[in-house]
């Protein structure tokens, strides 16, 4: 990993009372690679203040907006190299593209944006910039998630049949949304803020992301059936989808915000013709194997027949739990090992990455677009461009 120190980031969005900025913060120092030096963790001056003084950064370098943020960093002698994005979606673009413009390299929670659009134009910029960029996809970090990409690789499965994904949760089973202090309903369920999707944007797109990770399977086509449940929402909290796949296999994905008795339940099944998995996120240290005509193993995370890929991202012996901080951590890890790359001017000789990346983020983008179009023509099969 280097020894010249860690990398200096700021922080967009993730104030007060927001969730998932606490756990990038947590991710990013967790292997001590990064040190949180800057930000604007609110629209709102007086809770970027406040919030930024909880956390220890220096007033100098606390920002009452992103576009300040990014201009002061950049001529800052000690400006920060990375910059993480943990706003609502609509904010994901002109954030990144200020900051890619000034120079600095960009991770961002997912989805990529609101919108297809904006997807595409960032893209582009990403591409003339020369900066890294990671989408932080953080269940591709576990360390059973590689061992099970490692295992189709090799040919384990044979050739995939089908696959089954589902993210089921309950949170807002309820018009939560009405709730003036629920401020992670309130933006997830805005067209404004969230985009064209709810459920598959939120949840849909990492279940999505997820499933072509372990498989490498390219989508030809989808066929959606949206659903509002709860009177009065604007956006999606419920999704069944059929998905083809090029090469023959085909997959169902359900995705779902209303779904009462699931907390944070994500599954992935893959089967193929010699063999199947079957990995679920709220016990992510086990995955069952199943070879044809053999009975069921069950492989543990760092334990007897642990992969090359899994024990690389692994803490612990085995027996001690390793869950969703430790795998977000991973990317946090990996992305740190490329920007030292970069800043020692050796980018070319790093190791191939498995980082999530802006075109993971057009084809999320590409999926939601996909599955709003399905879902208009009475769930009838639209093409999907993979990438």
């Amino acid at each position: 990993m280097g020894t010249d120190g860690p990398v200096r980031y700021g922080m967009v969005g993730g104030g007060q009372g927001a969730f998932i900025g606490a756990v990038h913060r947590i991710a990013a120092r967790m292997d001590g690679q990064f040190i949180l030096v800057a930000g604007a963790l609110s629209s709102n001056a007086e809770r970027a203040l406040v919030s930024a003084a909880e956390l220890g950064i220096d007033k100098s370098r606390t920002y009452a907006s992103f576009q300040q943020m990014a201009l002061a960093e950049a001529a800052h002698k000690e400006g920060i190299e990375a910059v993480v994005i943990v706003t609502p979606n609509h904010m994901h673009f002109p954030v990144a593209k200020a900051f890619l413009n000034a120079g600095i390299h960009v991770i961002c929670d997912k989805p990529l944006t609101s919108n297809l659009q904006d997807a595409l134009a960032l893209e582009a910029l990403v591409e003339t910039s020369g900066k890294l960029f990671v989408l932080t996809h953080n269940y591709t970090g576990y360390p059973l998630i590689r061992q099970a990409q490692e295992m189709v690789q090799a040919g384990k499965l044979g050739d995939i049949r089908q696959v089954h994904v589902e993210y089921v949760q309950d949170w807002m089973a309820e018009p939560v949304e009405q709730d003036a202090s629920n401020k992670q309903a309130i933006w997830r369920a805005d067209p404004e803020k969230s985009g064209k999707g709810g459920c598959i944007a939120d949840i849909g797109t990492h279940a999505y992301d997820l499933l072509r990770f372990v498989t490498g399977l390219k989508t030809q086509s989808l066929a959606a059936d949206l659903s509002i449940n709860v009177e009065g929402r604007l956006l999606d909290d419920n999704a069944n989808i059929l998905l083809r796949f090029e090469g023959g296999a085909k997959g169902i994905l359900w995705a779902s915000q209303v779904a009462v008795g699931n907390e944070n339940n994500l599954v992935l099944r893959v089967y193929g013709a010699a063999g199947g998995l079957e990995w679920r996120q709220e016990n992510p240290n086990q995955m069952w194997f199943t070879p044809l005509n053999q009975p069921k193993q069950l492989l543990t995370r760092a334990g007897a027949g642990a992969s090359v890929a899994a024990n690389r991202v692994s803490r612990t012996p085995g027996g001690h739990p390793e869950g969703y901080l430790e795998g977000f951590a991973n990317l946090y890890v990996e992305a740190a090992e490329l920007i030292r790359h970069e800043r020692q001017g050796t980018i070319g000789t790093a190791p191939p990455s498995l980082l999530p990346t802006i075109k993971d983020g057009v084809e999320g983008m590409r999926f939601i677009e996909a599955c709003v179009i399905s879902h208009q023509n009475n769930a009838a099969w639209e093409a999907l461009e993979a990438n």
